[in-house]
């Protein structure tokens, strides 16, 4: 790639999937006058935020929102001028066990718990202190979630609070999930509380993908370029350090490549040239899926916001009423609910028609909602996601692949190196920008 105006060749990037890392690592270096090129194998930009057409405004395939200390997303919306379409607003959160749900939004909620025997409540509070306190994850490394988390508050707190949330989130991985993974946890949701101890959360109105649309509109009008429906099925080595990417829609050469992928899919791109040695460490750290079903309703479940499920019978780990946060007039009157599980991509449920999940979900929801009835759902969705989620275990970060290739000009900047904290927009917009400045530095170097 070269100058428009035939002078010096300029830098040349090509970015592996159009997600958040990916789309703001290209915003960078395009505005710094490297030559970009995006490659999205989805239609949409966004990744695990894309989105979907409703009545009103376009919405999330899986819900989504943000903190109110995630300052890495703030600061690119800021930059993007959409900073009066940030709504921040505070949250009813609650807890579904024993056929009850129990409002848990406030450290008052917490002492009227009555799940949990008084002393208990308290022994929940403190642990919850503790665990913020603690400054050096490294030093959780070596535990895990269910060990530390029987230690901080006793057997009692784990089995009603912690255990069933462990295995709706991690299922046959709930007892081996390092301690570090949950403390950023509760670290994380204890920064975004407002005076009175509630929970804070922000959301984009229309969806997060216009976050993403904005930045790859961003991309576009500082010279780069973001192709979607481009798999990328090989990344090869060529003369000079420079790289190929190859797919069905045909080749891109550059001097650099930024795969923002999921590392078994990595491993697949390079397994031509690579050792074994490094398929295999890209191959070291299991993903969990994700379904989540999307009901559109005429009514209200309830006035929660985001419900726990402590209930290890009930397929989904969170009920998510959308609409006790954004209003149902910005999605014609319906009230948007999202049901949420993470397993293995051979679970059944995952493999399931969307008919039957939606069917095989009803007498769950009935339980729950004594008053649901089928005729409530105007519509419903259901969306799939196999590689959502890195399974964090004890000692995770000696098998974090390094974000340099083995050899110069590749580059991974993917999720599952986002350590010690979780996957999330925040850290993944933080994460590819700090790539555009590591490939800035080199390219600043070499002139």
């Amino acid at each position: 790639m070269r100058h428009p105006n035939g002078g010096t060749p300029r830098p040349s990037t090509t970015i592996v999937g159009g997600g958040f890392a990916g789309l703001s690592c290209a915003y960078d270096l395009a505005r710094q006058g490297h030559d970009v090129v995006v490659l999205e194998a989805d239609q949409t930009v966004g990744g695990l935020a894309g989105a979907f057409d409703t009545k009103g405004e376009r919405l999330d395939r899986f819900y989504h929102h943000w903190f109110t200390n995630d300052l890495e997303v703030m600061t690119l919306i800021d930059e993007l001028g959409l900073s009066d379409q940030v709504m921040t607003n505070p949250t009813n959160t609650g807890v579904f066990y024993a056929n009850k749900i129990f409002k848990l939004s406030n450290p008052m909620d917490l002492l009227r718990f009555t799940a949990l025997p008084f002393l208990d409540r308290i022994r929940l509070g403190l642990l919850t202190l503790r665990a913020r306190r603690v400054e050096d994850w490294r030093a959780l490394e070596d535990e895990t979630a269910a060990d530390w988390l029987r230690r901080l508050g006793g057997d009692t707190v784990f089995d009603v609070v912690w255990k069933p949330l462990l295995a709706g989130k991690f299922g046959p991985y709930a007892e081996t999930v390092s301690a570090v993974w949950f403390w950023n946890k509760l670290k994380l949701r204890g920064g975004s509380r407002g005076k009175g101890g509630e929970e804070r959360l922000a959301y984009l109105k229309g969806s997060f993908s216009r976050l993403a649309e904005a930045t790859a509109q961003g991309i576009v009008q500082a010279g780069g370029t973001v192709r979607t429906g481009s798999p990328v099925e090989r990344i090869e080595h060529m003369e000079h350090d420079r790289w190929r990417c190859s797919g069905p829609w045909g080749d891109m050469e550059s001097d650099n490549v930024v795969v923002t992928t999921a590392l078994p899919l990595i491993a697949d791109m390079v397994q031509d040239w690579a050792t074994p040695e490094y398929q295999q460490q890209l191959r070291g750290i299991d993903y969990l899926a994700n379904i989540c079903l999307v009901l559109r309703l005429d009514r209200s479940l309830s006035s929660t916001y985001w419900l726990n499920v402590n209930d290890m019978s009930f397929p989904y780990v969170g009920v998510i009423e959308h609409t006790n946060f954004e209003s149902a007039d910005s999605y014609g009157g319906e009230h948007i609910v999202y049901l949420s599980k993470y397993l293995p991509h051979t679970d059944a449920l995952y493999m399931m028609e969307d008919n039957e999940v939606m069917e095989f979900s009803i007498p769950h929801l009935q339980r729950m909602f004594p008053e649901f009835d089928r005729e409530w759902v105007r519509d419903f969705h259901v969306w799939r996601a196999r590689w959502s989620q890195p399974v964090v275990g004890k000692h995770y970060s000696r098998l974090i692949p390094d974000t340099d290739g083995p050899r110069r000009g590749l580059h991974i900047c993917s999720m599952a190196q986002i350590y010690p904290e979780d996957r999330g927009t925040n850290y993944a917009i933080r994460e590819g920008r700090r790539m555009a400045a590591k490939i800035l530095d080199v390219a600043h170097a070499r002139t």
